[in-house]
């Protein structure tokens, strides 16, 4: 028996802000694959990097597939990925730089895998991804500035061995591209019923929304997030597309994992365009900027920094009005640069409220004769009672302690300004602990010949 190789392609940035997708170039390469008697050893891989990289063009996401072949056959296997990649890559849009990379090798080295770990939390340079190839002995090509090689790279080193999610994903047929998504949206809330805690951001429950639609020119139709294979796939039976579907294919994925924060040393170190949890004491009370945005400070022993609410992430806003000054509070967000203008920034994902600070409230006193309310006479000259006329030069007032409605606890964005990456309020407590050992299941992606459900 011919021994067989593994083999690992990365993809990236091929796509554009007018359409295309790497996730479907992906789906494609699996029925082209498939024609060389590939073995795929794993879900295709779908790896959400930094979302906070100002190049991106979407949700910043590479893939990964990984199977064995026959080794006489690989030259043709990266000559058939290398045409596909090239027709599929939007290179002569703006900002697409696309990248696709090769690797042969039975083991991920820690290496590789420190440096994926990299790409989802800050900025990593072209010129790291590739001494890193060299290095392994790697192969990859780009087009542009080649920056999708760093993605590329990035999705073979996550090999997804703590937490990760699932998402099926249903594309649409060529004529459809363009046009506005059918899909019957109640089918889709009593999808997210049915399946429950076991899927998530499938709708906005504060808008009443469907968000497993995208809005974009990409070929998507929609896609379902879960905790298994085998539950996106349930979900996909009770959802009721209301046009054709090309194809589908389940992935593995890091989204839904907070895969892109890392905990702060300090406030003063914290770097532009990363994802931090940090903690600190409310050093500023809250304060409304235009747009119903909300802005408070935090500081501890090292340096002090404003924490932005914006509008859409909804009931995180509303719990960021109620802080004061004193509370103790873990937040998570990304770094936003500071400019002439504006100062370093964390722009709010999630807010733990580690404890609160009992609110005050200074009032004048009561009236010793009829218990009415006292007004004051001016300052440092005592109070007189608008009731019965009393004066009273020796009374002071009275501080007295207000009830709080917010409680400690963790409260996350509105599921319709989630990151691809947050983890939302429905997965904690679902974590995986370690990689699955379970055979991948019976068609997990289906093609143009075997689309209908």
């Amino acid at each position: 028996m011919t021994k067989q190789n593994l083999m690992h392609i990365g993809l990236d940035d091929t796509d554009s802000t007018k359409g295309g997708c790497t996730t479907y170039l992906a789906a494609v390469l699996i029925e082209k694959l498939e024609k060389f008697n590939v073995k795929f050893i794993d879900y295709p891989a779908l790896i959400r990097l930094n979302p906070n990289v100002p190049w991106k063009t979407r949700g910043n996401g590479a893939l990964c597939l990984r199977f064995t072949c026959e080794p006489e056959l690989e030259d043709q296997i990266k000559d058939t990925a290398t045409t596909l990649w090239e027709e599929h890559s939007a290179i002569k849009e703006k900002g697409t730089d696309p990248g696709i990379v090769f690797y042969k090798n039975r083991e991920i080295p820690a290496e590789l895998k420190a440096f994926s770990k990299k790409t989802e939390t800050t900025i990593v340079t072209l010129k790291e991804a590739m001494a890193l190839i060299k290095k392994l002995g790697a192969e990859a090509v780009g087009f542009n500035s080649c920056r999708g090689i760093i993605g590329a790279l990035a999705a073979i080193g996550e090999t997804l061995d703590g937490d990760h999610t699932y998402e099926l994903i249903a594309y649409r047929t060529p004529e459809n591209l363009g046009t506005k998504r059918r899909v019957d949206e109640a089918s889709i809330f009593e999808m997210d019923k049915l399946t429950l805690p076991c899927t998530f951001n499938n709708v906005d429950s504060e808008k009443g929304r469907v968000i497993i639609t995208p809005r974009g020119p990409d070929p998507i139709l929609f896609g379902i997030r879960g905790e298994s294979p085998e539950i996106v796939m349930k979900a996909y039976g009770l959802v009721k597309p209301l046009e054709p579907v090309e194809r589908w294919v389940i992935f593995r994925s890091n989204q839904g994992t907070d895969a892109h924060l890392k905990p702060a040393e300090a406030l003063s170190k914290l770097e532009p365009y990363s994802s931090v949890i940090a903690k600190g004491t409310v050093s500023k009370n809250p304060r409304i900027i235009p747009l119903r945005h909300v802005i408070f400070s935090i500081k501890n022993d090292s340096a002090e920094v404003d924490c932005a609410a914006y509008e859409p992430t909804g009931d995180l806003r509303k719990i960021a009005r109620e802080l004061v000054v004193g509370d103790s509070v873990e937040v998570y967000g990304a770094v936003h640069k500071a400019t002439a203008s504006k100062p370093l920034t964390i722009n709010l994902e999630k807010i733990n409220i580690l404890t609160i600070t009992p609110k005050t409230l200074l009032e004048n006193p009561l009236c010793p004769n009829c218990r009415k309310r006292l007004k004051s006479m001016g300052k440092n000259q005592g109070f007189r009672c608008e009731k019965c006329g009393g004066k009273y030069g020796d009374l002071k007032k009275k501080e007295s302690v207000v009830p709080r409605a917010l409680k400690a606890g963790l409260y996350v964005t509105s599921t319709r300004s989630q990151r691809h990456l947050t983890k939302p309020l429905r997965r904690y407590g679902q974590e995986k602990q370690g990689i699955e050992e379970k055979p991948m299941i019976e068609g997990w992606h289906s093609s143009t010949d075997a689309c209908e459900k």
